[in-house]
C-alpha cells in the first residue's frame, strides 16, 4: 500500500500524518507526504511529536509532482485548500478527506499554541490508526 498524505504547505498536519503512519504502520505500508506547496517543516510539530515519541525531523517538505500522484494507491488531503486543489488522480487511485484545521494558525501564548499543536498531534494519530486499521497495514505493536 501507497500512502500519501498531501496539505497545503507540508509543514504540520501532512508531516504527522505521515509519521504517524511510519511509526504504526506494518512492512506493508509506504508512506510519504507532499503539500499543493513546500514551506518547510514546522518546529512545533517536529517538537510534539517528539513529545510521543516520533521523530519526524528527518522527514522533508516536498512540493506535490506527478510522480507521487502515479506511485500513491490512496491520497488523503489533510486540510480543504489540498481537497479543492488536488489534482485529477490516476486510474485506480483514491482520495480520502480529512478536514483538519491548521494548528499553525493557533493564537495566544507559547503554551496555548502548543496545546493546539498537541491537540491536533492527537487527533491525526486516531485518524492515522483508523485508518490503518481499515487498510489492514496496522502493526500489531504500538508506541
Amino acid at each position: 500500500m501507497h500512502l500519501l498524505f498531501l496539505c497545503t504547505g507540508n509543514s504540520c498536519r501532512s508531516q504527522m500524518a505521515e509519521g504517524w503512519a511510519r511509526a504504526l504502520g506494518d512492512d506493508s505500508l509506504a508512506v510519504c507526504s507532499a503539500g499543493i506547496e513546500a514551506h518547510g517543516k514546522n518546529p512545533r510539530a517536529i517538537a510534539v511529536m517528539q513529545e510521543a515519541g516520533v521523530d519526524i525531523s528527518d522527514q522533508e517538505s516536498t512540493q506535490l509532482d506527478d510522480g507521487m500522484l502515479d506511485w500513491a494507491d490512496l491520497v488523503v488531503t489533510v486540510c480543504g485548500h489540498a481537497d479543492e486543489h488536488c489534482p485529477v488522480l490516476p486510474p485506480g487511485t483514491r482520495k480520502e478527506h480529512w478536514p483538519l484545521d491548521d494548528p499553525a494558525k493557533a493564537t495566544g501564548g507559547e503554551d496555548a499554541i502548543m496545546n493546539v499543536f498537541r491537540a491536533s498531534r492527537d487527533d491525526i494519530r486516531r485518524r492515522v490508526e483508523d485508518l490503518l486499521e481499515r487498510l489492514d497495514c496496522r502493526r500489531k505493536e504500538t508506541i
